[in-house]
């Protein structure tokens, strides 16, 4: 169909690149910080504003999508496979928001400040619960491994249908302008 869109907009797409660089940032650090305990304070440092930055985003990012169009899916792309995508995507989403969300509060339960930058700390959300901590630093890191994992079957997807399939799927995220074919 003439001027059909074809890619998601300008801002969309600024928003997944930047936040998909921000999210593989912040599980590269992840492990670092349990790996390297010298370097786990230095590392925290960049985890927790980081990590508030992603949930200010992924909640701009969904506002965004809900009054912004999307472009088609290819019509390679049976209606099972539609529907697991659209399932994914919001699992993705859902992870984007919570495990910050779990992060802050974990923090908050011990009491440890989020400094955001310089004298500017977020105010804890929970209240001091040694318990609490525990389980969500357990529940951080389960959902941690839950979300490279979704990173990891939605890079695989797009690169079966780049690579494989051939149908385009690519080009509605595309960082460079795709033209219509």
């Amino acid at each position: 169909m003439p001027g059909q869109q074809t890619q998601f907009t300008v801002l969309m797409r600024i928003l997944h690149w930047l936040m998909a660089a921000m999210v593989l940032t912040m599980l590269g650090i992840g492990v670092a910080m349990v790996a390297s305990l010298g370097d786990y304070h230095r590392l925290v440092s960049f985890h927790r504003p980081l990590g508030i930055a992603i949930l200010v985003l992924v909640v701009i990012r969904f506002v965004n999508r809900q009054f912004g169009a999307l472009p088609p899916f290819p019509p390679t792309m049976s209606s099972q496979e539609r529907l697991v995508a659209h399932a994914s995507e919001i699992l993705l989403y859902t992870l984007l928001f919570v495990l910050p969300l779990v992060g802050w509060g974990m923090l908050s339960a011990a009491r440890y400040p989020i400094v955001l930058c310089g004298a500017l700390h977020l105010p804890p959300i929970l209240p001091h619960s040694v318990m609490l901590y525990a389980l969500l630093r357990k529940t951080h890191t389960v959902l941690a491994y839950f979300l490279f994992l979704a990173f990891l079957a939605h890079f695989g997807a797009v690169l079966f249908h780049t690579l494989v399939v051939r149908d385009g799927l690519f080009n509605r995220m595309a960082p460079w302008r795709v033209r219509a074919r």
